[in-house]
């Protein structure tokens, strides 16, 4: 495999994760478990980050004058870390609505 597939890889997985941990953090806030979902906001961050680290390595080598191919794998890849920072906003954005419906 290929330095940038690894890399495109790394950073789908990453941010995947990232995005299931926020779509649980939702859930936790749901049953009032808050801290829980504050917890599970702040592994996501971490476990996004990796993914981010990943895609910053590629802006690296762009920038030190090695072309990064355009294919499907990499926009995919670009897709999935936009997609987990939508959800991450999203997600916080939930938890504090359940905790103003919890505190009526």
């Amino acid at each position: 495999m290929e330095n940038n597939e690894l890399i495109c890889f790394q950073i789908i997985s990453a941010v995947g994760t990232a995005k299931s941990t926020y779509l649980e953090a939702i859930q936790e806030a749901k049953k009032g478990g808050f801290e829980k979902a504050a917890s599970l906001i702040e592994e996501g961050r971490t476990v996004y980050t990796q993914g981010h680290h990943a895609h910053a390595k590629l802006i690296q080598q762009e920038a030190n004058g090695e072309k990064t191919e355009i294919n499907l794998l990499l926009l995919h890849a670009e897709d999935q870390m936009m997609s987990a920072e939508t959800v991450k906003i999203m997600a916080e954005e939930f938890i504090e609505v359940y905790k103003k419906l919890e505190a009526r």
